[in-house]
């Protein structure tokens, strides 16, 4: 923990973290939100997993553009306008009753315009810290960012069940707006530009770490999707059961970032964390009870963090700085479809099959994400005992005032 002090005590370090996790905190209200609330009016998860599929292929084509947008325009007028948009879709989705097709519509929009500050902040941590602290950060964000998924599903249930599900999806849009403000008043945002890259859209995939960072980002997260709409579909709108059981799997992620964080990652590092993901989510299926699902969660946890923050990683020490948004663009793309494929597939299977079929679903698709970081390991690099910040390009870099 001291490590993780001592980076925290940088300056910007503290404030950019929790301005980005305010931010994006909707990323652990929407889905839920919005699969409790299409549910609710169009009464089938079917359709719900539609709307959801839909939301996320809007955020999969935007995540390259707008990253590479930000090179170009700035992230602040990137920034800016995207939140603008994506608050118009979220409040027409909870205030307006539309048919499936339109709320697909809406949602594609919504996932289009989804404010690119993942990347944003991505490319700014190596800018706040030196190389030998910047593994650790990208684990501690790593870990942090649970926080979204310990409070807002707990959060968007309570509301969802206790009052209204429009009322939950308005809370996000609410989080939205204070933290995407806070985000871009923070003067780290205007001091770090980043450079036009000179790389033709998609070049950047042909860095193999790149490559293998988006395809098992795909899998692995298509399988928290459909574990995320099995367990609802277990406790349904009945109770806080769901959003507890999913708080409890970001406790064990969280808990697992921290652990695992200052370890050097070697060449099977994403492969040893992966596996970890699939026991816990293969297991889970076994018997639909509280305490056995949070138990199976809980093990599957431990496992997400890390590997994230290992993709994280391998992404930055393989590109060069210009790269980093379009790369970590492309990474959050694979996880959005996998988001997509994974909640719509989940979907149909809670339909046909009932939640039983819906962790059927997600355990193959955690073998999936296990098996493509062990066949990916020779693209997998050594970072013990290296950099993990980005290669310089070889022209100078501007820095704009605060």
């Amino acid at each position: 923990m001291s490590s993780y002090m001592s980076i925290l005590r940088t300056p910007g370090v503290a404030r950019i973290i929790s301005a980005q996790l305010l931010a994006r905190f909707p990323s652990g209200m929407l889905s839920l939100a919005f699969l409790l609330h299409i549910e609710q009016v169009l009464g089938s998860y079917g359709a719900a997993g539609l709307v959801l599929a839909a939301t996320s292929v809007g955020q999969a084509v935007a995540g390259p553009l707008t990253s590479r947008w930000m090179g170009r325009w700035g992230m602040r007028p990137v920034i800016t306008l995207t939140l603008l948009i994506s608050l118009t879709s979220m409040l027409t989705i909870a205030l307006v009753e539309m048919s499936l097709g339109l709320y697909m519509l809406v949602g594609l929009i919504c996932g289009l315009s989804n404010p690119p500050i993942q990347p944003a902040v991505r490319t700014i941590y190596p800018k706040l810290v030196n190389s030998k602290q910047l593994t650790p950060l990208f684990s501690l964000d790593a870990s942090a960012q649970e926080i979204i998924w310990v409070i807002g599903p707990v959060v968007t249930t309570f509301i969802a069940v206790q009052v209204s599900t429009v009322l939950a999806i308005l809370t996000a849009a609410v989080f939205l707006v204070a933290g995407g403000a806070w985000f871009l008043s923070s003067p780290e945002v205007g001091r770090v530009r980043i450079p036009r890259s000179k790389r033709a859209l998609g070049k950047v995939l042909t860095r193999k770490p790149v490559l293998l960072a988006t395809i098992v980002g795909f899998f692995m997260v298509g399988a928290t999707a459909a574990v995320e709409a099995s367990v609802v579909a277990v406790y349904g709108h009945g109770g806080p059961e769901a959003g507890i059981i999913l708080a409890i799997w970001a406790v064990g992620s969280l808990a697992g970032g921290l652990a695992f964080g200052h370890i050097p990652v070697g060449p099977w590092a994403l492969a040893r964390r992966t596996f970890i993901v699939f026991v816990g989510i293969a297991i889970a299926g076994f018997f639909l009870d509280f305490w056995w699902l949070s138990f199976a969660l809980l093990i599957s946890g431990i496992g997400l963090a890390p590997a994230l923050a290992v993709m994280f990683g391998i992404v930055s020490a393989s590109v060069k700085f210009s790269d980093t948004a379009e790369a970590y663009g492309w990474v959050g793309t694979g996880q959005l479809i996998g988001a997509a494929l994974g909640s719509a597939i989940a979907g149909f299977a809670i339909d046909s099959g009932g939640a039983s079929g819906g962790f059927i679903a997600a355990g193959v698709l955690a073998g999936l994400t296990f098996l493509a970081a062990l066949l990916g390991k020779p693209w997998h690099p050594d970072l013990r005992g290296r950099d993990a910040s980005p290669m310089p390009d070889t022209e100078p870099v501007p820095v704009q005032p605060s």
